[in-house]
C-alpha cells in the first residue's frame, strides 16, 4: 500500500475541496481531480477521506480512480512522461522508445527518478496516431519520436 500518511492539514484541504463543490458525490470526477492537482496523486488514505467527506463508499472512490487513466495512487514526478503503446505507436517503435527512457532514466515503467524529476508510464492511446509514436512529458506532445531523439529531449527539461 501507499507510504503516504494523511495529516490534519491534508485532511482540512480535502475538506475544502469537497465543500467548494458542495459535498455533492455527483461532483467526485471533478473533486478527484482537483485533489489530484493539490497532491500530485491520490493514495489510498486520501480516497478513504474524500469518500467521508461525501459519505460515499470507499469502494466507490477508488472505483473512479481506477477506472480512469488520468488518476493515478502512485507518485509522479515533476515531468511525468507517458509513452502511447496505441496500435499505431507500437507498430511504429514506441517499444524502443520506452526502452531508450527506461535505460536513459535508470528506472522501470511506473517509476519515479530517485530526484523525483521524472516518472514514466504508458498509455493506451493519445489519439494521435498520425504522430505516431508519441510521448507526452505533462502536456507538451512529441510526435514520430526516435529512440535517439530521447537524450536530446530529456536535456530540455534541465532545471
Amino acid at each position: 500500500m501507499s507510504s503516504f500518511k494523511i495529516q490534519d492539514c491534508h485532511k482540512q484541504t480535502i475538506k475544502q475541496i469537497c465543500e467548494s463543490f458542495n459535498n455533492n458525490p455527483g461532483e467526485l470526477i471533478s473533486i478527484l481531480h482537483k485533489t489530484q492537482g493539490e497532491f500530485g496523486y491520490l493514495p489510498e488514505d486520501i480516497q478513504r477521506e474524500i469518500a467521508k467527506n461525501l459519505n460515499i463508499s470507499v469502494a466507490k472512490v477508488y472505483g473512479v480512480v481506477t477506472f480512469y487513466s488520468f488518476f493515478t495512487m502512485t507518485p509522479k514526478g515533476r515531468h511525468a512522461i507517458s509513452v502511447c503503446m496505441g496500435t499505431a505507436c507500437y507498430v511504429r517503435g514506441a517499444e524502443k522508445i520506452v526502452d531508450e527512457l527506461k535505460e536513459q532514466l535508470k528506472i522501470k515503467v511506473g517509476g519515479v527518478t530517485d530526484d523525483g524529476k521524472f516518472s514514466l508510464d504508458c498509455l493506451r492511446c493519445v489519439g494521435a496516431c498520425g504522430l505516431a509514436p508519441v510521448v507526452l512529458i505533462g502536456e507538451k506532445v512529441y510526435g514520430r519520436v526516435e529512440a535517439n531523439q530521447i537524450k536530446d529531449i530529456l536535456a530540455s527539461y534541465e532545471d
